[in-house]
């Protein structure tokens, strides 16, 4: 008997993706741009492979008379070049139209952010006003909703292409350079962004959720971001126990705000409880999937630049993994 729940499953979730990451659901006004210059550019191809077909067709089963017309001198100029400038000039107009207006009349940013790229995660460094760092985190990104947010974007290593389909069309980020990106999403929400060029062997899994705030969530989530980790409570002997080992063994590579450690290889964990994954975008966030991380990140995502933590015992990996999950 066929197994109707699976293929109903299968039908749902390429539902679920495109709404979260698809360029032809835009959530913001840059993403609409692109999305209506792609639909145009699509139904202007359409219609002329169809026009070529019926040519085609005419010129292989028409009637004599049909036959020696489509392959008369007139028809070869016309439809072989006036009418592919025609076209394709008109398709050239419409699309610069379109990049104007996006640049046209550009309100102030509610917020900057400036993006590098690494292998194979995304460090998240948000700006003030003069270009001074107010807080680092990573492989998340938060905007304030109905708000235009620009993204400087840079690499320290190889070419990235930043990409979240539902906001805004692909920009590369090469090393030495800073591009400039504007995102804005209109509808609150949750979505899904990955390197779009091929920067080594865990590209596929190199993604980063965007999340659209209320102007008052954001600025919470902005004050709370600017504290430093959470301190362990005193009656928390598990917590403090995996502070120390975090401590021995993380801070070489790891930033938590607050402590000694102050590493800058890897990610900065100063709230990696509040985040939404782990490894970015690879795993949910919570405490055994952060001990699974510790323990085997080379089996999860080879070639990371993390070690695999595999001689810590199951205690001591637990005592680190609610340590870490209690800095929120």
């Amino acid at each position: 008997m066929p197994d109707f729940s699976a293929a109903a499953a299968l039908a749902v979730l390429p539902t679920i993706w495109a709404d979260r990451q698809s360029a032809l659901h835009p959530a913001g006004g840059r993403a609409a741009f692109a999305a209506e210059a792609a639909w145009a550019l699509f139904a202007g191809g359409a219609l002329i492979f169809l026009l070529v077909l019926i040519a085609l067709a005419v010129a292989l089963y028409g009637p004599p008379a049909w036959r020696r017309r489509v392959s008369g001198h007139a028809m070869v100029m016309g439809a072989g070049i006036v009418f592919p400038v025609v076209v394709l000039s008109a398709l050239l107009v419409y699309s610069l139209g379109l990049a104007a207006a996006m640049l046209r009349s550009e309100p102030p940013a509610a917020a900057r952010i400036e993006i590098m790229g690494e292998m194979w995660w995304w460090r998240v460094r948000y700006l003030d006003q003069d270009g001074h760092v107010l807080f680092e985190t990573a492989n998340e990104i938060r905007i304030p909703v109905g708000q235009p947010v620009d993204l400087l974007l840079g690499s320290e290593n190889v070419v990235h292409s930043f990409w979240v389909p539902n906001l805004a069309g692909k920009l590369d980020m090469v090393p030495g350079r800073i591009n400039r990106l504007r995102i804005q999403a209109d509808v609150a929400g949750r979505y899904r962004g990955q390197c779009a060029e091929f920067c080594g062997a865990q590209h596929a899994k190199m993604m980063f959720d965007v999340q659209a705030l209320s102007a008052p969530a954001f600025q919470a989530w902005q004050q709370a971001q600017q504290q430093p980790g959470a301190a362990p409570p005193v009656a928390a002997p598990q917590l403090r126990q995996g502070q120390q080992i975090f401590l021995q063994a993380c801070a070489q590579c790891h930033t938590v705000r607050g402590t000694r450690a102050a590493g800058r290889q890897g990610p900065d964990l100063t709230h990696v409880g509040s985040r939404l994954s782990l490894a970015s975008g690879v795993l949910p966030n919570n405490v055994g999937t952060l001990a699974g991380w510790i323990a085997g990140s080379q089996h999860i995502k080879p070639g990371n630049g993390m070690p695999a933590f595999n001689q810590l015992s199951g205690t001591q990996l637990r005592a680190v993994a609610r340590y870490l999950e209690n800095l929120q």
